[in-house]
């Protein structure tokens, strides 16, 4: 290669870079992997290196994506009273049980459902903030509906699927509510009706976030009817390609990934792994071996795929890609791992090391490898519960509570905090992002800009 030629491969590399770093274009970051390029602040509190504010109405849990100058978040509000919702659900409930002889027991149902919102109208919003300010530039309802289904009172909402964007355009996902395509300004270019209406087991919510790879965008729709996997034209919003599944209720975000000329769509579930050839929809391979309920979004470490599951029969899978058809029990499961895994949130990969925090705070980080334990179950320095997924930058991993709390943990392997961060009075669900050296916080209303 001559001066020139690298000259001019060194200068895109370091745009790309530098791209990386100023963004965070989708809920688990470039790759999936959970970490962000460049630096970010260890300490805070709610008066110390917090820049700004922005207060978001309704209730979401979805994570915001950041792009040049913007940062989009989605919620959803109730265009009436979520009180007079629930009193109107359970006076049902009641008469519908008197009527069938189990007014009591449904009553009660009724009342621990009574926080989800099913039956209530909602304005489905995607607002776009001003980067720099906090001022909201542009909101847009892309569709007001009343959900045929509620969430988990505590940890569920209507707006939990995180957008991703192309730089270019910004795909929204509201689940059964469908999918929308907008410009950066607030433009629509195209919605996308998938026909379906999600049946998701104990009424937990939906939750799963769409994936996106050159031209094609894929959702995922798990459910306890008839579940299916789709590829959409980007620019257009038709359908390229559907897949049936015999699956039921799951929440994993897909890989997308290119091994072996190949580029694959990797979909974690409760019944099967399977690897998806992204441009046809062929099943390339399959895997069983996780447990209900599966969460965790998929991640790679060169030729390795993990997955994992928390719930009854917990387990993770290091598989090593480049198999056809059935490999359960192959030689291509390297490793698995029964303790300490993660319900809910995701893991962090970085050199080597695979980083997971159960939902009580207990965090373990295994060889990525071998899957032998650094440290397995360190306890963090406080009693936490936590459900947003931790994420990675500048040799810190920051780790975000139910109970306001960020805790910074050193990356590598040996344990070690490095700082607790509080925000009294607030909670955290939503994942944090870290994007040119600042990290943002979505509370309950509130989303947080903090930076040294």
């Amino acid at each position: 290669m001559n001066h020139s030629r690298l000259t001019a491969a060194v200068f895109f590399l370091a745009e790309a870079l530098s791209l990386h770093a100023a963004n965070w274009e989708m809920w688990r970051g470039q790759n999936n992997s959970g970490m962000a390029a460049g630096t970010a602040p260890t300490t805070w509190s709610a008066d110390q290196n917090v820049n700004w504010t922005a207060e978001i109405p309704g209730l979401g849990h979805s994570t915001p994506l950041v792009w040049e100058d913007r940062i989009f978040v989605t919620t959803a509000v109730p265009t009436e009273s979520l009180a007079t919702v629930a009193e109107r659900n359970a006076q049902i409930a009641r008469q519908e049980g008197a009527e069938s002889g189990r007014g009591r027991a449904r009553g009660r149902r009724a009342g621990r459902n009574a926080g989800t919102a099913a039956g209530a109208e909602h304005r489905f919003l995607v607002i776009a903030f001003d980067r720099e300010t906090g001022r909201k530039v542009w909101e847009r309802n892309p569709i007001t509906a009343r959900p045929h289904e509620g969430y988990h009172r505590r940890y569920g909402s209507f707006a939990s699927p995180s957008p991703v964007t192309d730089g270019e355009r910004l795909f929204v996902p509201f689940g059964s509510r469908g999918l929308y395509a907008y410009d950066l300004e607030g433009n629509l270019l195209w919605e996308k009706d998938y026909g379906v209406r999600m049946q998701m087991a104990g009424r937990f919510g939906e939750g799963r976030s769409p994936a996106l790879n050159g031209g094609t965008l894929l959702t995922v729709f798990d459910h306890q009817g008839q579940s299916f996997v789709s590829a959409l034209d980007k620019r257009t919003g038709k359908e390229v390609w559907r897949r049936d599944r015999d699956e039921r209720s799951s929440w994993s975000l897909p890989l997308i990934t290119e091994f072996g000329g190949r580029t694959q769509a990797i979909v974690s579930a409760s019944g099967k792994i399977r690897s998806y050839d992204l441009e046809t929809g062929e099943v390339i391979w399959e895997c069983a071996g996780l447990g209900s309920n599966v969460i965790p979004a998929v991640v790679r470490d060169r030729d390795m795929v993990y997955a994992m599951s928390g719930h009854r029969d917990p387990n993770l899978l290091a598989i090593r890609l480049g198999g056809e058809g059935d490999i359960t029990d192959s030689d291509h499961v390297i490793w698995t791992n029964q303790r300490g895994n993660s319900y809910t949130a995701s893991a962090v990969l970085n050199e080597g090391i695979l980083y997971v925090v159960t939902d009580r705070g207990l965090i373990s980080a295994f060889d990525a490898t071998t899957g032998e334990p650094h440290y397995r179950q360190q306890r963090l320095p406080n009693p936490y519960s936590l459900k947003a997924s931790p994420i990675g930058a500048d040799g810190k991993l920051y780790v975000a509570t139910e109970q306001g709390d960020v805790v910074v943990v050193k990356l590598g392997p040996t344990y070690e905090v490095l700082a607790v961060n509080s925000i009294e009075g607030e909670t955290f669900i939503s994942s944090p992002v870290i994007a040119d050296g600042e990290i943002y916080l979505r509370g309950r209303n509130t989303l947080y800009a903090v930076s040294d």
